[in-house]
């Protein structure tokens, strides 16, 4: 492991190590897999953004798993996400995130600036909802991971995406306000943790 996680992170992350990921799913992830390790055999920095409607829940999801599985394996990467329309980083995912052992600050109202940090110390993963060509992004030679099938399939042509890859999940916003919330957003960044975390395991192994 190449970074130190709060004690609730640690004991969040030894326990999705252990979830076994369905052949199905491995072959979905493996594009993934196969685009970072070609970035790391060039000596290259592979950039990944994550590109759902919102840019709310899913994306957000993603670029915050991906960027703490990367640092916990040491691959080079870097992770943004976006959407087609700009809402806010969804309070519901954000507590999910917190329950995880994440350390999470913000500021602002209406679209608040979020920081992620996994450790006290570390350097912030800083979200907040935007386009996925928004000037925070990287908007050349990147890989446009979609993670809804709406973004999917009404964004034919990421402008500036030298690769785009399904990743695809459920939402969780089908559960707003009912008594499965909670362990429905769990779940979903749940899977998409235990997901990433094996992307990028295998690019290390």
């Amino acid at each position: 492991m190449a970074i130190q996680l709060t004690p609730e992170l640690e004991t969040y992350v030894q326990n999705l190590l252990k979830i076994s990921i369905s052949k199905e799913r491995i072959g979905v992830l493996q594009t993934l897999i196969d685009y970072v390790k070609n970035k790391i055999s060039e000596d290259q920095t592979a950039h990944l953004n994550f590109i759902c409607t919102h840019n709310s829940r899913r994306s957000q999801f993603s670029q915050i798993w991906a960027f703490t599985a990367a640092a916990f394996y040491d691959v080079p990467v870097k992770c943004f996400s976006g959407g087609v329309e700009v809402t806010s980083f969804n309070k519901r995912a954000v507590a999910s995130i917190v329950r995880s052992g994440f350390v999470v600050s913000s500021q602002g109202k209406e679209n608040p600036i979020y920081q992620i940090r996994y450790n006290n110390e570390s350097l912030p993963i800083t979200v907040f909802s935007k386009k996925f060509d928004a000037s925070e992004n990287r908007c050349s030679s990147f890989a446009a991971i979609m993670t809804c099938t709406h973004a999917e399939e009404n964004c034919p042509f990421i402008p500036g995406a030298e690769a785009r890859i399904s990743l695809t999940y459920e939402d969780p916003k089908a559960f707003d306000n009912t008594e499965l919330e909670k362990e429905k957003y769990d779940e979903r960044s749940l899977q998409i943790a235990s997901e990433l975390f094996y992307v990028f395991k295998q690019v290390r192994s």
